[in-house]
């Protein structure tokens, strides 16, 4: 083992929790104490959670892991949502002044922060400034998150488990609007990035075709952020549907925009609440979902006729930590933990931890898969898109993008019709 230098390593959780989240937590505990961690003359002497983020670490809330049971270890990484809880602080220059301060106050020497792209924007900032303090500090960044839009990654801890619930989600909801016939919405999380709602498709049958070829099961419809959100467009496409078969299935990210950029969403959802960043809050609200709802009554209603049956559901956090993990991102996210604990205690400074695909994307292509350290600038504050292969049209997803989520959900469920 390379030369470490003595102190308390710290583990924080960070944006929204996932289903798998704590898996990593554990994995980096894990890591630690494989390295001995905890244990009499090792270097690393304690490891520490942070309560809600790095909000805990400089009011003091912090919490010893260094002797937690086993077992409850093992329960905890099977535990949806973030045990330690998490925060949506995005640390100016300010109060990134005063993490490093509780660093030195606590003796911290290993950073450890769980999260999408602020958090690992907010391990970088520490991490240059500890350098410029002189201050050896070693800070990974441990990938997280739903939206699945991490650069370099080749999907991200929390996004599989999150597809899996949208996939069986819109499974049986698509049975719902064949039995009783209607237009049905759902709105689902991502705002800048579409691979969740794009995982919808993943609920239709491929034993079921037209003569024209492509499978009948919903959503008939799927819109995603990377793709211009057109409203006359959109009834068109509706209505086509629905004259035809008197129902329709639609996905639709929180997060769509039209041509100009414009969010869809901030524009239905008038005198919006906004979050830390400025964002108006998209998957708090149903306004998206009522707001196409109320469009597409009025534009499809015939003159002195009855109006469509119109609903719409916005899926909103239940998405986000559903207790219904995909196997494969169980054991990865417990996977990228114990690597960036096994990077720390290699000699390694800094760094992110990515999922890099090595298997090629194809039907029927076995999966596989390493971890790998990258920059912490390459991730952070940076977004991934949908890349343009993984979409057809205006209003779908190609085959290429069904080959490469299948294997990370897991195996779905058969349902019959009649």
């Amino acid at each position: 083992m390379p030369d470490l230098i003595r102190g308390n390593a710290v583990i924080g959780q960070s944006g929204g929790p996932t289903a798998v989240i704590n898996e990593s937590l554990v994995g980096i505990i894990e890591g630690l104490r494989h390295a001995g961690a905890g244990t009499e003359g090792n270097p690393i002497r304690k490891i520490l959670g942070m309560r809600h983020g790095v909000t805990g670490l400089v009011n003091d809330d912090l919490y010893d892991l260094t002797d937690c049971p086993h077992d409850r270890l093992q329960l905890l990484a099977q535990t949806p949502s973030a045990g330690l809880g998490s925060t949506r602080d995005k640390p100016d220059a300010a109060f990134c002044e005063r993490i490093f301060e509780a660093c030195k106050k606590h003796d911290i020497r290993y950073f450890f922060y769980i999260g999408g792209n602020d958090s690992s924007d907010t391990c970088r900032i520490v991490n240059e400034l500890s350098d410029e303090k002189g201050y050896e500090l070693r800070c990974f960044h441990v990938p997280k998150t739903v939206d699945n839009d991490l650069m370099v990654n080749d999907h991200t801890p929390g996004f599989p488990s999150a597809a899996r619930f949208v996939a069986k989600a819109c499974m049986a909801d698509f049975l719902d609007n064949i039995s009783l016939p209607g237009i049905k919405i759902n709105v689902i999380m991502g705002r800048h990035a579409g691979f969740l709602t794009a995982a919808s498709a993943l609920a239709r049958r491929d034993d079921r075709y037209e003569y024209e070829g492509g499978s009948t099961d919903g959503p008939q419809l799927i819109y995603l952020p990377e793709v211009a959100f057109d409203m006359d467009r959109f009834v068109q496409d509706v209505a086509k549907i629905y004259d035809k078969r008197q129902r329709v299935h639609i996905a639709v990210s929180e997060g769509i925009c039209d041509k100009d950029g414009n969010s869809i969403g901030a524009q239905l959802i008038k005198g919006g609440q906004v979050d830390a960043h400025g964002n108006v809050q998209l998957s708090g609200s149903g306004a998206i979902g009522d707001g196409l709802a109320d469009l597409l009554k009025e534009r499809l209603t015939p003159a002195g006729g009855k109006a469509p049956r119109v609903r719409a559901d916005t899926f909103g956090y239940v998405q986000r930590c559903f207790p219904d993990q995909s196997p494969l991102d169980q054991r990865e996210a417990r996977g990228v933990g114990r690597y960036a604990a096994r990077l720390a205690t290699s000699g390694d400074l800094d760094g992110s931890v990515a999922i890099i695909r090595t298997s090629p994307i194809g039907e029927g292509q076995p999966y596989a898969a390493k971890y790998q350290r990258i920059e912490l600038s390459d991730v952070a504050a940076k977004t991934k898109h949908m890349p343009a292969e993984f979409i057809k049209g205006h209003n779908n997803v190609s085959q290429k993008f069904l080959d490469y989520c299948r294997p990370l959900v897991g195996k779905l469920p058969l349902y019959e019709r009649i």
